[in-house]
């Protein structure tokens, strides 16, 4: 025996020896980013706590966001990822326990006699003078275990990437969520200045049909010629086309904002005045290093770069031999009337196994390489999300600052050309002004009550947006509403 068993310890220590050696060289890539102390804006840098209903002070908005959470397909859709991703870590946990199986055999079978089989039998028969059955059966009863040594942490490992990815899932959720928040309350804001822009093209019809009444009284005591009354019902006829236009882009907008509510096309209760009168408070922006801990998606590229980290350590046991044991136990005879005869029937086994790849390996290798390429994505991953993270707030404050100003400058011009239209209507009307003042006027006070009503849904949107980069305020009040729909609160 010990002749035996000297030969195959030598064998086995040169095969892990070789396999030591022959481990190809790979590179790795640790995540570098130099985060600036500030943002270059006029806002606070204090510590930023963001309460999506603080930032979202439209109670109409904040019900659209409430049946968001509870009805969105693609939400519920991510909560199955994530309950797929759960099961895959529990897989993963139960293959480095050992496994034990219980069950029953039975077996019957007749040897040839000119076998090696049949020749036993026979001379069994001549020296014992005892009859094999014929057929022979054999009967077993018993319990199986066998279990992979974890001897690598191969398999430990392979839990622990699981495990990270499951957590990655729900930060990837988390994220889906912030958007899908942001975007709602975008196509919102959307929807209000479409309802703004009809008001103000209604407000321009009915007084430019005010003029157009005056100019027909004018004309009848021959004060004024048909020409004017063409220029201004032209501009009516104009503004009524632009009228079915702005009308059908509320109904695409108001479908838009159901689908993202998961439910079919129907109206959408608002108030059209809130997008003027809504209050724009200044957020505190914080500093660039909260959006490591605040920002969902870099909490999910730092947990998949800790994944392929580790999964190369998985990859990379894949060359080491693999060690398993093997047992049984249990009760076997070839007639069932002595498969209770203990301890006769009794028949138990151990054994043991050893396996290292030794000749073409490139799969193996491959999977080795495949996850040293996939750990240096995800490190440029990583510093990719803080990067746009970062521009991102930093391009929405300034955003945010321009936009201020520029809407104050807008109402000040439509302060001035409101009082351009009133001139120009009572000059034309005491005859001491042209029909073409009036018109561009008006022409010129309804476009820029336009550009007033973007630069309004602009602003509105920028704090979306900012609310959206610096991470989103879904941690407290939406964890509550999503709970609802079947969202486990406590991860988010």
């Amino acid at each position: 025996m010990r002749n035996t068993l000297k030969p195959l310890a030598l064998a086995v220590t040169a095969a892990l020896v070789l396999q030591g050696c022959a481990i190809p060289d790979i590179q790795t890539r640790d995540a570098q980013v130099a985060l600036p102390s500030n943002y270059q804006s006029s806002l606070s840098s204090e510590h930023v706590k963001i309460d999506w209903n603080e930032w979202f002070e439209d109670p109409h908005l904040i019900e659209l966001i409430d049946t968001a959470l509870a009805n969105n397909q693609e939400v519920a859709m991510m909560l199955q990822r994530i309950n797929m991703a759960a099961n895959e870590v529990y897989a993963r946990e139960g293959e480095y326990l050992p496994s034990v199986s219980a069950g029953a055999e039975a077996e019957t079978g007749k040897v040839g006699e000119y076998t090696r089989d049949g020749a036993v039998e026979e001379q069994l028969h001549i020296r014992e003078d005892k009859d094999f059955p014929d057929p022979l059966a054999n009967l077993r009863l018993g319990l199986n275990a066998s279990w992979e040594l974890d001897v690598w942490h191969k398999l430990r490992d392979a839990s622990k990437v699981a495990s990270l990815e499951y957590l990655a899932s729900i930060e990837s959720r988390q994220f889906f969520i912030t958007e899908m928040v942001a975007e709602v309350a975008k196509t919102y804001y959307e929807l209000l200045a479409l309802d703004n822009h009809l008001s103000n093209l209604d407000a321009t019809i009915a007084l430019q049909k005010n003029v157009l009444n005056t100019i027909q009284k004018l004309k009848q005591f021959g004060r004024s010629s048909s020409l004017p009354v063409a220029r201004f019902n032209a501009e009516v006829n104009k503004n009524l086309s632009e009228r079915y236009i702005v009308q059908q882009e509320i109904v695409e907008t108001e479908n838009k904002l159901n689908l993202l509510l998961g439910r079919a096309p129907q109206h959408i209760e608002r108030d059209a005045d809130q997008l003027m009168s809504a209050k724009l408070h200044k957020p505190a922006a914080g500093v660039p290093s909260e959006l490591l801990s605040n920002r969902s998606d870099i909490r999910e590229a730092e947990l998949e770069l800790a994944a392929a980290k580790l999964n190369i350590s998985v990859a990379k046991a894949n060359f080491y031999p693999s060690f398993a044991l093997h047992a049984g136990v249990g009760l076997e005879a070839f007639d069932a009337k002595y498969l209770f005869n203990t301890p006769e029937s009794v028949a138990y086994s151990l054994s043991g196994d050893i396996f290292a790849p030794l000749i073409n390996r490139r799969a193996i290798e491959a999977q080795y390489k495949d996850a040293s390429a996939a750990q240096i994505q995800a490190a440029y991953e990583y510093e990719y999300t803080i990067v746009r993270a970062v521009s991102e707030v930093s391009s929405g404050l300034s955003k945010l600052d321009n936009l201020n100003n520029s809407f104050a400058l807008k109402s000040r011009q439509i302060e001035a050309l409101d009082q351009s239209v009133d001139v120009a209507n009572k000059l034309f009307a005491s005859a001491r002004g042209e029909y073409l003042e009036v018109l561009l006027a008006q022409r010129e006070s309804l476009e820029a009550k336009n550009a007033l009503i973007d630069t309004r849904k602009d602003q509105l949107t920028a704090l979306v947006e900012l609310y959206q980069s610096l991470g989103g305020g879904w941690k407290e009040a939406i964890s509550e509403k999503a709970n609802s729909a079947g969202i486990d609160k406590s991860t988010g």
